[in-house]
């Protein structure tokens, strides 16, 4: 059986085509980016193939979909004869709202819903539904899936997604925690289990999804209990040009003292802080870790803190959970920084890591344990695959449906 999966952007869609037949294998991915402009660039890898690249003007997702689907089936370089030969689409939305706790078959129902959200996912959900709505144009009455990123966390607990605000706006605007990286951070549960020998569902772990956006999740026997990112992705950990968790009356206060509008704080909170912010060099890891080899004091406090507020998520995760029995990296920077890795685990001794720095430095890209045999709390990367997630559920979904 193949199956697409689409992740829309709102200038950009990644994509993946499955073949489900006996093991999940992809057969082709690829990215288009730029969507909107005149020199958007096409990338497109089919498995045993050459790479190909082109520059050209896709004014929307419908055009950049239909790109991927003449990609897929051309004559030279394309991966099947025709497009019946793809049985489904699942598609990455970023917020389902409380109605949904699992990935569903797409009907109007759930892209009402989709739309209802949107308030809250601004720059995400509008994409998801562009994807979703090209798809039915040129693929009328396919089966499409949507695995959303907040139905991992809906698990949480109200003590644990409750804001301490008047219950009226609970009631009226639904504001509470919806947590994200749902799909990644249960993707990398899941596959704990393969490296640490042990079933996820007697495990207690904190997973730490870090990228240029980054969350934390505490999953105590495969369900989450509790993460750091809350109503909307700003809060948590520091991120790229994210503050993450702050004083709101700090928000307040600059408001009022730099005439700051309502757009400004967000433009405040979203872009312009974060580690860009504290180092005033740049929000990608890999500029800031040279600068810090260098012995810039902003990069290294910027560093410093970054790892320091992780620290502090998983000893609190550790204390909600009664205990800790894994830390698990993945995400751009959980799965290639070494560096931070050994920031973070350092120093934690009174917690029962035993931290192996020969076996953490240089990991890239490959799933390891980065613990000492000994250590009572194991430490270990694994890679995070969202799209084969996506692939998996539209899978099963497709089968109860057939």
């Amino acid at each position: 059986m193949i199956i697409l999966v689409l992740n829309c952007g709102s200038s950009s869609v990644k994509y993946q085509l499955f073949d489900m037949s006996e093991e999940a294998t992809v057969i082709a991915k690829g990215i288009i980016e730029r969507i909107g402009f005149n020199d958007a660039i096409v990338n497109y890898k089919p498995t045993d193939k050459e790479k190909y690249k082109e520059e050209t003007g896709v004014p929307d997702h419908t055009v950049a979909i239909n790109k991927i689907f003449q990609l897929l089936t051309d004559k030279e370089i394309g991966v099947i004869r025709e497009l019946k030969e793809i049985k489904a689409v699942g598609h990455r939305v970023v917020q389902g709202g409380e109605g949904y706790n699992e990935s569903v078959l797409i009907t109007n129902e759930v892209i009402k819903d989709v739309e209802n959200n949107i308030e809250l996912a601004p720059l995400h959900n509008p994409a998801n539904l562009k994807g979703i709505m090209s798809v039915e144009n040129l693929l009328p009455g396919i089966p499409q899936i949507a695995v959303f990123d907040t139905s991992f966390h809906q698990t949480m607990p109200p003590h644990a997604y409750m804001y301490a605000i008047p219950r009226e706006f609970y009631n009226k605007y639904k504001i509470r925690k919806y947590g994200y990286h749902g799909t990644s951070h249960k993707y990398v549960s899941k596959q704990a289990s393969h490296v640490l020998g042990r079933d996820t569902r007697e495990l207690k772990m904190v997973t730490c999804h870090l990228g240029n956006g980054a969350s934390v999740a505490a999953i105590e026997f495969g369900k989450s209990i509790d993460t750091s990112m809350g109503f909307t992705p700003v809060d948590g950990l520091i991120m790229g040009t994210r503050t993450g968790d702050i004083d709101p009356g700090i928000l307040l206060f600059l408001a009022d003292k730099e005439h700051l509008s309502l757009k400004g704080v967000s433009n405040l909170i979203n872009k312009n802080s974060g580690m860009q912010g504290i180092s005033g060099i740049s929000s990608d890891m890999r500029d800031l870790e040279l600068a810090y080899y260098e012995g810039n004091e902003k990069a290294a406090l910027a560093l410093t803190m970054y790892t320091y507020r992780i620290k502090k998520f998983i000893g609190a995760y550790a204390a909600i959970m009664n205990g800790l029995d894994a830390i698990i990296f993945t995400g751009g920077v959980g799965e290639n920084d070494f560096n931070i890795r050994r920031m973070i685990c350092q120093n934690m001794e009174y917690l029962g890591i035993m931290f192996d720095e020969v076996a953490n430095h240089g990991i890239k890209g490959q799933d390891k344990m980065i613990s000492k045999p000994e250590s009572k709390v194991k430490a270990a990367v694994v890679r995070t695959n969202e799209e084969l997630l996506i692939a998996t559920d539209t899978y099963k979904i497709l089968e109860k449906c057939v």
